[in-house]
Order: C-alpha cells, then structure tokens, then sequence
C-alpha cells in the first residue's frame, strides 16, 4: 500500500502548488501538506527603487490580480507622501477597483472554481475546465461571460492604460480622467454588468443550491472550520473593497478588532514553515497555536466569505438581499463552510456590480480635478485593499529621496495560508479512508484550497533571514548525482 500521495501540479490556481498526503498502515491520512515551492522577491528587488515606481512594479507579481497590487500601492504612496487625493480622483479609482472585482470575480466563478460544480466535482478531470463548463450550460452562456469580463477589460484598458500592469494611479490620484462622452459608455457597461451578476446568482441556484448532493457537500463538516474572519468594512460596517476600516470578528461573529491600515502590526504577526515558501499570519493577541481552529486559535480568514463574516452589510440593495438570502439559508452569522465561499464571491459580483453603476452615475466624477501633486518629504506609507482574495496590505519605508529601504506586503493568500493548509489537510482526512483513493476524491481534496482563490505568485516570500535553497543534480540516466544545499 502506498504510503505517500503527491497531487502535482495542484489545478485551477494562480501560481505554483502540490499536496503531499501520508498514509498510516491502514491506509488513513496521518499528515497532509499544501506545499508552495515557488519564491518571488518582489521585497527584496523594490529595496533602491524610487518609490512612486511601485505602482508600477508591484502589479508584476500577478498577471491575474495586478490591479490589486496596483492600487495598494499607489494607497500607500499616498500616505508615504502625505498626500490627500482629490474627491474625483477617489472616485474614479474605487469605480476602477469594482469593476476589476467583477471580471476578476467572474474568472474565478466560471472557470476556476466553477467547473468542480457546474460540471461536477467527480467529473472526469478532461471536462472540468472552462470547456466541460460551456457545454454545460451552453455556448450563448459561456460568450456572456466572456463577453461581459472583455467589456469591462477594454474600459480598464482605456483608463489605466494597460489591463495586465496598469500605469494610471499616481501619488495624490490618477493620470487620466474621465469626460462626459466616456462616462455614459462607462453607465452603459455598468448596467450590463448588473444584469450580468444578477444572472449569476441565478446560475449559482439553478445549478448548485438546487443541487441537494452539492450543497451537502457544502455545509458538510469536511469543509468547515471555525476560525476568525478579516475584512475592510464603511464606518457603517458595510463592506467596501477600496477603503475603510480592517475589522476582524471572532468564531461566534463577535467583533475582536477594528483598525487602520497603520496600526496593522499591532494586531498581525507572521511565521514561517519549513515545508513551504508560504508565509503564514495570525493575530498577534491570540497568539499562534498550530494549525487548528477556534476561539484560542489566531488563525483567521480573508476572502469573500470572510468579508461577509466581518461586515454588518452590503452598501448596495441587491447584494444586501443576496446577503441576508445566504445566511438564512445557512443558518445565520458565521458561517463556516468553506465552500460557502463561491456563494459569498457571486454576492460580491453583484455589489462590484452596482457599486461599479453607482460610481459611474456620479456627476463628480468626470471633473478634471484628479490629482494633488505630493510636495512633503516620504517617509513611512501604507495602503490596503480588499483584493478578490482577501485583504492587500503594501507598507513601504523610505529615505529622505523617495527611495525604498524597507518594503512588506501582506498578501490575502498570505493571510489565508494557515486556513488554506487546515482545509486540505481536513478534506484529505474526511476523504481518504483504508488506502481508497481516485481521481474524484484528489479533486476534492483541491476543492479545499479553490475555494479561497488563493495566489501563490502573489503570496511567497520568506520572514526575514535566510532563504533555504536546494539544488539537486541528475545524470543523463535521471540518477541523482549530487545535492547542494545552503543550509
């Protein structure tokens, strides 16, 4: 019998992964490990670097959730430079902001996470992809998705220049405005993309939440745990994905902490494992226990269904509708299925949604006055978002020119790592049982992990110290002939 199963490549992500599961004599999982064995060294490279250039660094991180990086950065540019951003130019950049939350959103709903429900988690893996999906609800279907994320992309592109890296957010506001010809393109779009969330939601019905194997699935114990939540909320605690406060309840929905991105390191710590280039966070004032959950746990959750957990609301009327339709369902705040996630992400489209309409309607925001230009000498600066995977914090440090001598960003996957690895480990011990494993079980086993959406491209880098490398040298006949290693 087998002693070791390897999932490698782990599917359907962002970066780089493998699971390693460990089988006891009998055949059931004694330890599993999420591994992420890529390193970036974006921290490392900025160090020099003049620090209105990291909006435009950053975002090469992630060709998938560049904008996030993007308008972190140009947040804590801001501060670093103690400049106040004019009213218009706040606006356009939050507008900017939720309709990248609705294509990025929907990326993830119909072809990433999608397929292990629309086609089915047991599927064979040939149809689960964004194909198996297509012929699954039909092709007319399948080109409004496309059609709705290419829309929305091509204004971003015309706003911030570039879609993958964009070049617009400046220190103080944004390079680019908008006239009254593009506004009403962008209204148009905007209401598009409205009707397009609220038909989501009733994909997600139709197709899943009507599926009573699939919501069993759902709410069951192996996809649940019970941790502490983290999201950005209004100073009404609705959620809100540009600005705001961070606030983190605890397991029984009670709020723990509120706070400004500037006083982030009173509340947040961070470790690492010698297993994987990951790094994981905690709350500093609960403290680190190990990988297990509740109350005497610091381990919490980011994304959108922690965002849910930690506000009172959504700001908008359909989204709060979805919202409150979702707890009833599950049996009120928190909820802590996992899984429940891609519920939460389809309620977050339909905010981004008219948040993104609501934006584009304001008369304010097609005036010419969009930027202050900083003129105070950088010193220390911090910006938070909300990215699609959960809260984005960049702080930068600088010398008397501007440039970087200390950078730290800490990333949504980051924050979710240690409930990440929790999951997996969880799904593999509820699935796994005598040594009986196929590929449908493996699948559900990545499900654990998919549901957070995680970025590991964003998400590596090492505490500061020394980075362990190893380098194995193989023969012709693929035989090992020697190893190096730096520690």
């Amino acid at each position: 019998m087998a002693k070791k199963i390897e999932v490698d490549p782990i599917t359907r992500l962002e970066g780089h992964g493998k699971i390693e599961i460990f089988l006891d004599d009998k055949g059931n999982v004694e330890k599993a490990y999420f591994v992420v064995p890529e390193l970036r060294g974006f921290e490392i490279f900025s160090l020099g670097k003049p620090a209105e250039l990291m909006p435009q660094i950053t975002p090469r991180i992630c060709g998938v959730c560049p904008t996030a990086h993007h308008m972190a950065s140009a947040k804590a540019c801001d501060d670093l430079f103690k400049v106040e951003v004019p009213s218009a130019a706040k606006k356009l950049r939050e507008m900017f902001y939720n309709m990248f939350m609705v294509e990025d959103h929907t990326l993830h709903f119909y072809i990433l996470g999608g397929p292990d429900f629309i086609v089915g988690p047991d599927a064979p893996k040939a149809e689960r992809n964004v194909l198996g999906v297509i012929n699954k609800v039909g092709l007319e279907i399948g080109k409004k998705v496309i059609g709705i994320r290419r829309e929305i992309r091509e204004l971003m592109t015309y706003l911030g220049g570039k879609i993958i890296h964009p070049v617009w957010a400046l220190p103080g506001g944004v390079s680019k405005g908008l006239t009254k010809d593009d506004q009403k393109k962008f209204i148009e779009i905007a209401e598009k993309s409205v009707d397009f969330a609220l038909f989501t939601l009733k994909a997600l019905k139709d197709i899943v939440l009507a599926n009573k194997k699939y919501v069993e699935v759902i709410t069951s114990d192996t996809y649940t745990h019970k941790t502490y939540y983290m999201g950005l909320v209004d100073d009404n605690n609705k959620v809100n994905f540009y600005d705001g406060w961070i606030r983190v309840v605890d397991p029984e929905g009670k709020e723990f902490a509120k706070f400004k991105v500037q006083d982030y390191q009173k509340y947040l710590a961070e470790r690492s494992e010698p297993w994987t280039y990951i790094k994981f966070l905690y709350l500093k004032n609960v403290g680190w226990k190990g990988f297990v959950d509740g109350k005497d746990s610091g381990i919490y959750a980011v994304a959108p269904l922690a965002r849910l957990n930690a506000s009172d609301g959504m700001a908008t009327p359909r989204a709060q509708e979805a919202y409150e339709e979702l707890y009833s369902t599950l049996g009120g705040k928190p909820v802590h299925h996992t899984l429940a996630m891609h519920w939460a992400r389809v309620i977050e489209i339909i905010y981004a949604a008219e948040r993104f309409l609501e934006l584009a309607k304001d008369e304010e925001i097609a005036s010419d006055k969009i930027r202050n230009v900083p003129t105070e000498t950088p010193e220390e600066g911090f910006g938070v978002v909300e990215a699609p995977r959960g809260t984005l914090y960049h702080h930068y440090q600088t010398d008397e020119k501007g440039l970087i001598t200390k950078a730290n960003l800490l990333v949504a996957t980051q924050n979710n790592s240690a409930r990440i690895a929790m999951s997996v480990e969880k799904a593999a011990k509820g699935l796994i049982k005598e040594g009986k494993v196929d590929d449908g079980i493996l699948n559900m086993i990545e499900m654990a992990f998919r549901a957070y959406d995680p970025c590991h491209a964003c998400g590596t880098h090492s505490v500061p110290g020394r980075i362990p490398i190893k380098v194995t040298i193989y023969d012709h006949k693929k035989e090992v002939v020697k190893e190096l290693k730096n520690i």
